[in-house]
């Protein structure tokens, strides 16, 4: 991508993600999603990755993800609105891993995520979030290899890039992207990011309007 290329698509998610972008509805299962009349870009990681925090920084609001100090809140997929009229749609998934209710309900909500990543033509691409602290879980990996198999192109994103030192924040990159970099379905390139500071931001925008145009 040239520098004009490059400055063009930057300008292009500077005004989508200042303009309209509006809750549209939760679906607990796979009859409610919404007609697949625009892209999607989903948002996918640990219940505890600050995902919520993420996507409120990246809109530039404040309450449109709710967020919670109780992780696994979010058990549906909330699909929100970006552009008037639709350019494309933004999709919180429920969170994996530490999720604090019954085996049942954690059962179902892993049905509800596979099932929509490997059936929904719309998709785009996932973004799968890793906490910088921590880098890839097992659990991460699982999703990864899922999204592998159904061919969804997804982007590794850190996140709370802040909390840690720029070395560790470099090793953890390095080692990300190696992993990165044997997966079929996975973009070479690492974003690190904090909702904090607004580290990565503009970069991961231009990500997710490049992934829909």
């Amino acid at each position: 991508m040239s520098e004009d290329e490059e400055a063009a698509l930057d300008e292009t998610a500077r005004k989508l993600f200042s303009g309209p972008i509006a809750f549209l509805k939760s679906a607990p299962g796979l009859q409610f999603l919404p007609d697949p009349s625009a892209p999607e870009v989903a948002f996918a990681g640990r219940s505890n990755v600050g995902k919520s925090s993420l996507l409120n920084k990246l809109t530039h609001r404040t309450g449109l993800a709710r967020t919670s100090n109780t992780p696994g809140r979010t058990q549906e997929l909330n699909f929100f609105d970006v552009g008037a009229p639709l350019r494309f749609r933004l999709v919180d998934m429920p969170g994996y891993g530490f999720a604090k209710a019954p085996k049942d309900v954690v059962r179902k909500w892993r049905f509800l995520i596979n099932d929509y990543l490997r059936g929904r033509a719309v998709l785009k691409r996932a973004l799968v979030l890793v906490d910088a602290r921590h880098g890839l879980k097992d659990i991460d990996l699982e999703v990864m290899k899922m999204l592998d198999d159904a061919a969804v192109s997804y982007h590794l994103v850190l996140t709370k890039a802040d909390k840690v030192k720029a070395s560790e924040l470099a090793d953890v990159t390095a080692r990300v992207a190696a992993t990165a970099a044997k997966r079929p379905a996975a973009h070479p390139e690492i974003i690190a990011t904090s909702s904090e500071t607004g580290l990565g931001m503009e970069a991961l925008r231009r990500a997710v309007v490049e992934a829909v145009s």
